[in-house]
C-alpha cells in the first residue's frame, strides 16, 4: 500500500505545480500588458484607436501563449495532459479569434473617424501600408484555420487535411511579428517594453522549435525506428510492430501516444496520432489503428523496415496518475489501444476492472489479449455491446445508474477513458453525476495533436 501512495502524491503535486506555474505565468504577463497599455506614449488619436491598441496588445500575448501550448513542452504534457491542454487550447483559440477580429475592426473604425471617410474606404487606405497589410492576411489565414476547427467543420474533413492546414499557424505567426514589430507603436514605447516583447516571442518561439523540431530529430537519431511487422487484426484494423535501437531510453509508458509518420507511406506534412497499443518492454513498440483516415487505412501495406519518425512520447494518460489504489478502464471501438497498454503495465497495481464497449462481439478488436491479460492481472473484464439507445430498455451502459451497477464503487476508483467523443462525453457526465472527484477522472481525445 505504501509502494502505490507515493507515486500518486508525486503524481498529484507535479501535475498541481505544472497547473501553478501555468496559471502565474498567465497572470503576470497579463499584469504586465496592462501596465503597458496604461503607460503607452503616445496617446491614441481617440477612443476607439485606444480600444484597438489595447486589443493589439492582448493580442500579440494571446498569440505567443498559444505557441507555448501547441509546443508539446515535455513539463506541461507529463504533469497536466493532453487532455486537460486541449482545454486551455481551445479556449485560447477562442480568444485570439475574437482579438483578431475586434482589434482591426477598432482600428479601422477609429481611422475612419479621423479621415472622414467610411469603414470600407479605410480598409484600402491603410492596406496602402506594408505592416499593416501583412496584419491583415494573417488575421484573414487565422479566421480560416478558426473555421477549420470548429466541431461541425472538424468532422466533414479528414484529420490529414485537417492538420495540414493548421501547418498555416506557422505563416499567421511570422506575419504577425511583423506587423507588431514595425507598425505598432504602444509595441516600442521604451526599452523595457521591447526587451519584453523580444523576449516573450524569443522565449515562445525557441520553445516551439525545442518541442517541434529539436527534440524529436534527436530522439529519431538516436533511436532509428523502422517497421518489422504488420499484423492485421480485423478488416479495417492493423497492428504495426517497431523496432529500433536503445528504446530502453525512450521513456514511453504505457497509455500514451506518438505522433507518427511513416517516410514514404504519407507526405512529410501529414501526422497522425496513434497510441502505444501494448505496454513498451524497451526492445519494441507498436500501435494498433483503425482505418479511417488516408494514412491508417494503407498501414497493411506498409513494406517491412520501412523508416519511422515518430514526435513523442506524449500525454499523461498513464498509470502515473493515480490518486486511488483501485482503477476502472474504460475503452469504446478503437479506443481500446491505450486501455490494453495500461492494462498490460505492471505499475498498474490494486484491483482492476475493465468495460469494453463495442456495437458486437465481432467489433471488439484485442479482445482475446484484453482476456488473457485480465486472467494474469485478475482483472474483471466486461464486453458490453449492443447500439446505444436500441432495445428495451434503451441500451445505455454508461448512464450513471447503469454505470453504478457495473462498478459499486467507482467513486473510490480513478477512471482511464478512451473513445469515440461522444461515449467519452457520456462517460465523464456521469462520472460528473456520480462524484467521482476531478483528479481519479483521466480521458484521451487527441484533441491537441495539431
Amino acid at each position: 500500500m505504501i509502494a502505490v501512495s507515493q507515486p500518486q502524491t508525486h503524481s498529484a503535486t507535479t501535475a498541481r505545480s505544472a497547473h501553478i506555474v501555468l496559471w502565474i505565468f498567465l497572470i503576470a504577463n497579463l499584469a504586465i500588458v496592462e501596465l503597458m497599455f496604461a503607460t503607452a506614449s503616445p496617446p491614441a488619436h481617440n477612443t476607439l484607436t485606444s480600444i484597438g491598441r489595447f486589443l493589439g496588445l492582448h493580442l500579440a500575448f494571446v498569440m505567443a501563449l498559444q505557441l507555448l501550448l501547441i509546443a508539446r513542452l515535455p513539463f506541461l504534457d507529463r504533469r497536466i495532459g493532453m487532455d486537460k491542454l486541449t482545454t486551455w487550447h481551445r479556449w485560447t483559440g477562442f480568444t485570439l479569434f475574437w482579438l483578431v477580429l475586434l482589434h482591426p475592426t477598432f482600428v479601422l473604425l477609429g481611422y475612419s473617424q479621423l479621415d472622414k471617410i467610411s469603414f470600407l474606404g479605410e480598409i484600402p487606405n491603410l492596406a496602402g501600408q506594408t505592416p499593416v497589410l501583412l496584419g491583415m492576411i494573417a488575421a484573414g489565414l487565422l479566421v480560416v484555420v478558426a473555421a477549420t476547427s470548429l466541431r461541425a467543420v472538424r468532422r466533414r474533413v479528414s484529420y490529414e487535411l485537417w492538420h495540414t492546414l493548421h501547418l498555416v499557424v506557422y505563416v499567421i505567426v511570422a506575419l504577425g511579428i511583423i506587423h507588431q514589430m514595425y507598425e505598432g507603436s504602444a509595441f516600442k514605447t521604451n526599452v523595457f517594453t521591447q526587451v519584453y516583447w523580444w523576449g516573450l516571442w524569443a522565449f515562445a518561439l525557441i520553445a516551439l522549435f525545442t518541442g517541434r523540431f529539436l527534440l524529436p530529430v534527436l530522439r529519431n537519431a538516436r533511436h532509428q525506428l523502422k517497421v518489422a511487422a504488420v499484423v492485421p487484426e480485423a478488416d479495417d484494423v492493423v497492428s504495426v510492430y517497431l523496432t529500433g535501437q536503445n528504446l530502453h531510453r525512450l521513456d514511453a509508458r504505457a497509455g500514451q501516444f506518438f505522433l507518427w509518420r511513416f517516410l514514404g507511406h504519407n507526405p512529410w506534412w501529414q501526422v497522425n496520432p496513434f497510441s502505444l497499443s501494448a505496454a513498451p518492454d524497451g526492445r519494441s513498440l507498436r500501435l494498433t489503428a483503425k482505418g479511417i483516415g488516408a494514412t491508417s487505412a494503407g498501414l497493411r501495406r506498409l513494406p517491412l523496415g520501412t523508416r519511422v519518425f515518430a514526435e513523442g512520447p506524449y500525454g499523461a494518460f498513464t498509470a502515473g496518475q493515480r490518486a486511488t489504489d483501485k482503477t476502472l478502464l474504460i475503452a469504446g471501438g478503437i479506443g481500446v489501444t491505450p486501455i490494453r497498454a495500461l492494462l498490460e503495465d505492471e505499475r498498474l497495481t490494486g484491483d482492476i476492472v475493465v468495460l469494453y464497449r463495442v456495437h458486437s462481439a465481432a467489433d471488439a478488436v484485442l479482445h482475446g489479449e484484453m482476456q488473457n491479460l485480465a486472467s494474469v492481472r485478475g482483472a474483471t473484464l466486461h464486453l458490453l455491446t449492443g447500439r446505444t439507445g436500441t432495445g428495451t430498455p434503451p441500451v445505455a451502459p454508461f448512464s450513471p445508474e447503469n454505470l453504478s451497477a457495473l462498478v459499486p464503487d467507482i467513486v473510490e476508483r480513478d477512471v482511464f477513458v478512451c473513445g469515440p467523443a461522444g461515449m467519452t462525453d457520456a462517460v465523464l457526465r456521469s462520472l460528473r453525476v456520480l462524484k467521482v472527484p476531478a483528479r481519479q477522472r483521466h480521458a484521451e481525445t487527441f484533441r491537441l495533436a495539431s
